[in-house]
């Protein structure tokens, strides 16, 4: 799933120049695989742990991602400073 991720950066935003540098700075990268991670948490009934992450999240890509929200494959946030996904939220492929 990461090798699709980074691809997925390559297919969709045409200044992505190496692997290095979309490893490096993208955040909407980090934000959704730092989502996850928080979600696998939230799935788990880990809400306290969920919460956390997500807040780390947020501190770190300024994209805010609630733990419960669904995110399907391929999803690519370019320049998401300011960005909110509500609980809610069901993104699909």
């Amino acid at each position: 799933m990461i090798r699709e991720d980074i691809q997925t950066v390559f297919a969709k935003d045409p200044a992505a120049r190496s692997i290095l540098e979309v490893l490096t700075c993208y955040p909407g990268l980090h934000a959704l695989w730092l989502h996850r991670i928080a979600h696998f948490l939230w799935s788990h009934k880990l809400r306290f742990l969920a919460r956390l992450v997500s807040h780390i999240n947020r501190f770190f890509t300024l994209i805010e991602i609630h733990p419960g929200a669904k995110i399907g494959r391929r999803f690519f946030i370019d320049h998401g400073a300011g960005v909110v996904i509500g609980e809610t939220a069901e993104i699909g492929d």
